[in-house]
């Protein structure tokens, strides 16, 4: 049994829960085609947010990790920040796990002030160093921590991305139509979505996870970060 695993999959079942309370699921275009055995992708959109995102590869048996990736675009019309949660882990650790609340055309957004409030008291054990495309997207309070093999910080973290989330997607609503230019909005979104495509690591990983190497880069192109 893993403490780590088992933390992880009730993660992904709060996070699927908290998307169906916020939001109604929809089928993208071509979406089916990243549905597998052990290769999870739904979708949801809802009041505040055009789309609500999560991928999760189980490779447990084959590979020996499990890999869940969280992002959450609010309407074009609001100047709220993107949700955004990736975690992978062994058996006993997670490996790294990555968590913020990215501006768009608000950097002093309430909602930015939120996350990082929250954020302010939590360090990790060992912090991850980002590379320039991290750090042209990500607030300089991300969340960005490796090998995490200890309970109770792997259950901070867990515990912050779920709350996180909850109070995010409440709050959304209350920023539609809070954006002078959505045009700027939409711009913005998609230099996040540009930015994200450049980590080298994903592909990699997922690749390594047992998935084929063309479908992976379809999708990180096309249905991880499709812009619009």
């Amino acid at each position: 049994m893993s403490m780590i695993w088992d933390k992880l999959i009730q993660c992904q079942n709060d996070i699927i829960d908290i998307f169906n309370e916020t939001g109604q699921e929809i089928q993208e275009d071509g979406m089916e085609r990243f549905n597998q055995d052990t290769w999870v992708n739904r979708v949801w959109s809802g009041k505040g947010h055009r789309r609500a995102h999560i991928d999760v590869v189980d490779a447990r048996e084959t590979k020996g990790l499990w890999m869940m990736h969280v992002c959450v675009f609010p309407h074009i019309y609001s100047t709220a920040p993107i949700y955004g949660f990736d975690v992978i882990a062994g058996k006993n650790k997670m490996t790294g796990a990555f968590h913020d609340f990215s501006p768009t055309v608000d950097p002093d957004h309430p909602l930015v002030q939120f996350y990082k409030d929250e954020v302010e008291s939590f360090i990790p054990s060992k912090q991850r160093e980002l590379p320039d495309w991290a750090k042209r997207i990500f607030t300089d309070k991300m969340l960005a921590a490796g090998n995490v093999s200890t309970d109770e910080e792997a259950t901070a973290i867990v515990d912050l991305a779920v709350s996180n989330l909850k109070t995010y997607l409440n709050s959304l609503p209350e920023y539609n139509d809070s954006a002078d230019d959505p045009h700027e909005v939409k711009a913005k979104q998609n230099y996040y979505a540009q930015n994200q495509k450049q980590n080298p690591h994903t592909p990699r990983v997922m690749v390594s996870l047992g998935l084929d190497e063309n479908d992976v880069r379809e999708f990180i192109d096309q249905a991880l970060f499709p812009e619009i």
